[in-house]
């Protein structure tokens, strides 16, 4: 069965925001943001979230979410960065569409969330060595979930956003246009 929706997954700063609103303009698709719909469905910031709740539940937020999306169809869904680290979201990322890894060097990643105060993860460590060692945590889950990967480095949104619509059309992956 051929797919129609495309889940963004990375770690924070690899473009999965920008990309998919470039990514809505190419395809007619609605983009979804799952960071911004749990944000504004507890009316909290993530960093609230995580202060008053815990990772723990805003992990279960996330996954509640994505049980709610898989019923949607043609959506472009940008995925939190730790989407991908629990198998169940995985499972529910590809039977529902097809996964998408945006990557980037740590020092990419780095000049782009520098200043962002929004990062409950990196609070206190904005630094490489800290982004190099979550990176390589993560990285496993990242690739294991990905179906397509997309290196974000030195690419403006709009080239990426073609470079998938191109892996899309040409048929090397079942998508449901």
């Amino acid at each position: 069965m051929a797919k129609s929706n495309l889940y963004l997954i990375g770690f924070m700063g690899t473009g999965k925001t920008t990309v998919s609103r470039s990514l809505s303009e190419v395809l007619g698709y609605e983009e979804i943001d799952t960071d911004a719909q749990i944000v504004c469905q507890q009316n909290q910031s993530i960093a609230e979230i995580f202060a008053s709740s815990g990772e723990q539940a805003f992990r279960d937020m996330e996954t509640k979410l994505l049980c709610e999306l898989g019923r949607e169809r043609h959506k472009i869904i940008s995925c939190g960065g730790g989407m991908a680290m629990r198998q169940e979201n995985v499972r529910l990322m590809q039977e529902n569409g097809v996964v998408v890894l945006l990557t980037a060097l740590p020092e990419t990643i780095l000049a782009r969330v520098q200043g962002d105060n929004e990062r409950p993860i990196l609070q206190g460590n904005m630094n490489i060595s800290y982004i190099e060692g979550l990176l390589a945590k993560r990285n496993p889950h990242y690739q294991a979930a990905a179906e397509v990967v997309v290196a974000t480095d030195w690419q403006s949104p709009e080239e990426i956003a073609k470079e998938i619509e191109k892996k899309l059309v040409s048929g090397e992956i079942c998508f449901d246009f």
